[in-house]
């Protein structure tokens, strides 16, 4: 049997440290992941479910993006991804009673943890104006107040309408159509806080943005840089890919102010000798400094362009624009500039460059180490430059890899979720539904949460996602949210976004990707494309939470049709009974999905075009793949301080905390912990195990604090320290972002250490 959830909230002063993990999976991992199923969906439904994660015939997990491989392995999940199934097929349930007894007062003072754990909504639920509790209420008139709030607006722009990954193609494009039919592009998503400076980057660079490379690039690599990232944490079966390519001949080079188990040694549990023995990943690691990603590749460009035949002329000379003013930029690096915004040694990247120059076919994959930094774009094009230079663009085995978080991230956005779209993807909307869709672009997310700070936003609909806890500057957000007139959640789960409300508030409970989907024409499946541009199906086969769930489909569908009345003639309703006439339309609006449904139907799915990858041509503005030459940054740290960088324990998924522990770091039952080198707590005489205050310092004397953080001595890089989000999204100002991509800069905090005024 399932347990039942906590009843109280765990105390968390005083977590326990020990050494951390030289190695990822194996047999630790199995026992974790069925411990965890089996206390959330016990014996049975524990079997039936997990073995249908990334089947053909099966659903796409809930948690990462990650592709699968064309040959599936009966247990084709990973501990994490196994973590995000138990918690959506759970027994638990938060039903009307579980509301009556506690008053959102009370929520608002539980863990994100704990209300995680009560299990899945049940019913729509409402928070009148004045109240303090939530009361069950049927749809329709749900869908009412929605209604009544958004008829009252000045303008259609004063509602926002936020995105999270999860949701699938024909949810987001339904999503995407209301938003711009009753007349706004504000259609923030999480692609916002994550890889948006990738898209910025990759747009400029090569003309898409989304990476250039299949998972069989990554089997045919002779070299693969993973820069910024923890595959072992946050992309567990990417480790699998990274050993075949091993296996084949690749050799891999980690770029990483920690070092991670998962990038140490990889024991495979789908094979005995994996389990047993497993596959040291990483042939050089670069302990880099936060925030030095771009100066290391501006040099190693530099040292390319000095080796006599190392450019590939011939592809510059056909396939590039801008390339003297790189040269120029790059030949003018400085190699103790980059020793000292790197904190790398000479030997270190000199070994680097041998690895680079020994390869064809090389790839860069990157993730939040990369996009979250004031400096992410220039540094993401700066890698673009890095592999232009030796043409690993648009070749087998080579290429850009941004690894996308969130299951179906990518494909919102291929969908339109975006607050800018193309005026291209605006004229087929109005060719294919006959309305004007509106040409000024929306706010992303820190616009919109200006916007609701200063009242130019007064209705917050999100489509799942925890919005509250993903954004950054906490305060500041949910004081900015509690200005709302109406905040609408539709979810599966509690989280502490329902408890963050405005003058009324309503959660809206949707199935999951586990469940049966049963509409008017029978049972519907949905789609969604992964990190690498493969779009394939999802059936969920488990029977719905309870029976007052609607599909996403269908509560998009039901609202718009409430809202916009006569004067929309889309035909919503049909779109709720039967998701091919929604794939229809898709294939008619958005390049690459002709005759979809004809080609989802193929188990295996199929792959979007992309032109680099597929052709060598580049759709930018000059019509090439663009060199670019920008000022070399990086953080700077003042004396005394350090430098943080916001990251996700192994047990969570981004704001999901799905327990305690971070068993690879050796943290246990606990969660406010900062990681500190050694010899930078002595020089701050900061011992291990004291508590203190983390508060971050940025440019105009603006501080944000975060109390009560016990110090756990930890091997990362010099000067840098690590702790996990979101209890650190406090120290990030809304005004601290990304060049260009507007990202919150959650990787590079100037920090101090004060003794902790916490209880």
């Amino acid at each position: 049997m399932a347990s039942k959830p906590p009843k109280s909230d765990p105390v968390q002063h005083a977590p326990q440290v020990a050494e951390p993990l030289r190695a990822a999976a194996g047999l630790p991992a199995i026992g974790h992941t069925l411990r965890i199923a089996q206390r959330q969906m016990g014996v049975r439904r524990t079997a039936l479910t997990l073995l249908r994660v990334n089947q053909k015939d099966g659903f796409d997990c809930p948690g990462c993006a990650w592709p699968e491989p064309e040959h599936r392995h009966a247990a084709e999940f990973c501990e994490n991804g196994a973590k995000a199934v138990a918690e959506e097929a759970t027994l638990r349930r938060v039903t009307p009673d579980f509301f009556a007894a506690h008053t959102v007062s009370d929520l608002a003072g539980r863990s994100g943890y704990w209300l995680g754990q009560q299990g899945r909504l049940t019913h729509p639920m409402y928070l009148p104006e004045g109240a303090d509790h939530y009361e069950p209420i049927a749809w329709e008139r749900a869908f009412d107040i929605v209604a009544e709030e958004l008829a009252a607006l000045g303008s259609p722009d004063e509602a926002l309408f936020y995105t999270s990954g999860r949701t699938s193609n024909e949810a987001a494009f339904l999503y995407q159509l209301f938003a711009r039919e009753l007349g706004t592009n504000n259609l923030p998503d999480c692609s916002n806080m994550c890889h948006e400076s990738s898209g910025s980057a990759l747009n400029e660079t090569i003309g898409i943005g989304k990476g250039s490379v299949l998972l069989d690039d990554l089997y045919q690599a002779d070299l693969i840089i993973v820069a910024g990232q923890n595959p072992g944490t946050n992309h567990p079966r990417m480790l699998s890919a990274l050993e075949k390519a091993k296996a084949n001949g690749a050799k891999i080079i980690t770029v990483n102010p920690l070092p991670e188990a998962g990038m140490e040694r990889f024991k495979n549990p789908q094979t005995p000798q994996g389990m047993i023995k497993g596959a040291a990943l990483t042939d050089l690691f670069l302990q880099i400094r936060l925030g030095g990603d771009q100066a290391l590749f501006r040099l190693l460009n530099k040292l390319i362009l000095d080796t006599e035949g190392a450019v590939d002329e011939t592809f510059i000379a056909d396939h590039t624009h801008g390339f003297e003013d790189f040269a120029q930029a790059a030949r003018a690096a400085d190699w103790d500039e980059t020793l000292t915004a790197t904190g790398l040694t000479r030997d270190r990247i000199d070994e680097a460059l041998s690895m680079v120059l020994a390869s064809q076919r090389t790839i860069v994959c990157w993730a939040m180490g990369l996009t979250q930094h004031k400096h992410s774009v220039p540094t993401i094009r700066e890698v673009v430059n890095f592999l232009l230079l030796r043409g690993n663009i648009g070749r087998t085995g080579a290429g850009v890899c941004p690894v996308r978080g969130h299951s179906n991230v990518q494909g919102d956005r291929t969908m339109g979720i975006f607050e800018r779209p193309a005026p291209a993807f605006l004229d087929a909307l109005e060719k294919e539904f006959g309305f004007k869709p509106p040409r000024e672009h929306g706010y992303d997310v820190v616009r919109a949460i200006r916007a609701l700070r200063d009242g130019d936003a007064k209705v917050f609909f999100a489509m799942g996602g925890n919005f509250v806890s993903a954004s950054p500057d906490t305060e500041v957000t949910e004081a900015a949210m509690r200005r709302a007139k109406l905040t609408v959640h539709v979810s599966t789960k509690l989280n502490r976004s329902h408890v963050v409300t405005g003058a009324r508030a309503l959660i809206l409970p949707t199935l999951g990707r586990t469940e049966r989907d049963l509409q008017g024409s029978g049972e519907q499946f949905v789609t969604v494309e992964d990190s690498m541009g493969m779009v394939h199906a999802s059936r969920g086969r488990l029977e719905p939470a309870g029976p007052h769930l609607l599909s996403e489909p269908a509560i998009v569908a039901r609202l718009a049709r409430k809202v916009l009345g006569e004067r929309s003639t889309t035909p919503w309703e049909e779109f709720e009974k039967d998701y091919a006439s929604i794939r229809d339309r898709i294939s008619r609006v958005i390049p690459g999905f002709q005759d979809f449904n004809a080609r989802v139907a193929d188990p295996a799915g199929f792959t979007l075009p992309h032109a680099p990858r597929d052709e060598r041509r580049f759709p930018t503005a000059t019509g090439k793949a663009n060199f670019t030459a920008a000022p070399v940054e990086y953080p700077e740290l003042p004396a005394g301080r350090l430098l943080l960088q916001t990251l996700r324990s192994h047990d969570q998924y981004n704001t999901t905390i799905y327990g305690l522990d971070d068993r690879y770091r050796g943290i246990k039952n606990g969660r406010r912990v900062v990681l500190v080198n050694p010899e930078d707590a002595r020089a701050l005489s900061v011992a291990d195990g004291s508590y203190v205050d983390l508060v971050g310092e940025w440019k105009d004397g603006v501080e944000r604090r975060a109390p009560g953080f016990r110090v756990v001595h930890y091997p990362t890089a010099r000067g840098c320290a690590a702790a996990y989000y979101p209890e650190t999204n406090v120290l990030v100002p809304l005004d601290a972002t990304a060049d260009t991509s507007n990202t919150p800069a959650s990787k590079s905090v100037v920090v101090r250490l004060e003794q902790s005024t916490a209880d």
